[in-house]
C-alpha cells in the first residue's frame, strides 16, 4: 500500500498509525536515501509504542534500545560493511525476541532479515515539493495481516 505525505508531521503521523498496530517480535524494515525520513517514521512508531525518549538515529552506534508498551530496538546499518559485523552483536537475539525491531538501511544485510517481516520504503517526490514522500509498506508473512487495515 502506498501513502503520500507533504510534511514531517504527516511522516510521523503514519508511523504512529502503524505503532499502534505492531505486535511483540514484528520486524520493519525502513529503506530510503538518506535524509528521506527513516528516523522520522521510527519517532512514530516509538510514540505508539509509549516510549518518551528522544529518537535519533542509530547511525553510530548500530543499535538503540528504548523502553515502552513493548521494546523497542532501533538498528541503522548504513555504516555496516559486512553482515558478519552485525551478526557479531547477537543482532538475532534482538530481532526474534519479543520486542519490535525497526532496523534501517536493511537492504545492506537484507540476507540477515527473516522472511517474514514489514517493509517500508520512502522515497522523495521532488517534482511536488521539498517535503513530499511516497511511504510504501509490504509485509511478508501471515503474521503481518493485520497491516491490511492500516489507512
Amino acid at each position: 500500500m502506498n501513502f503520500i505525505v507533504d510534511n514531517v508531521e504527516s511522516t510521523i503521523n503514519l508511523g504512529n498509525k502503524l505503532g499502534n498496530m505492531l505486535k511483540p517480535g514484528d520486524i520493519i524494515c525502513l529503506n530510503g536515501e538518506m535524509g528521506t525520513g527513516k528516523t522520522h517514521f521510527t519517532k512514530g512508531i516509538a510514540k505508539a509504542l509509549g516510549i518518551t525518549d528522544p529518537i535519533t538515529s542509530p547511525t553510530f552506534t548500530i543499535v538503540n534500545e528504548y523502553e515502552g508498551r513493548l521494546k523497542l530496538y532501533h538498528f541503522d546499518v548504513y555504516r555496516v560493511n559486512d553482515p558478519d559485523e552485525i551478526e557479531a552483536i547477537g543482532f538475532d537475539e534482538y530481532i526474534f525476541s519479543d520486542a519490535v525491531s525497526i532496523v534501517e538501511w536493511s537492504n545492506y544485510i537484507e540476507e540477515l532479515i527473516p522472511t517474514e517481516h514489514i517493509s517500508v520504503k520512502i522515497e522523495k517526490i521532488p517534482e511536488k515539493g521539498i517535503d513530499f514522500r511516497k511511504i510504501s509498506i509490504e509485509y511478508y508473512g501471515e503474521r503481518y495481516d493485520y497491516i491490511k487495515e492500516l489507512k
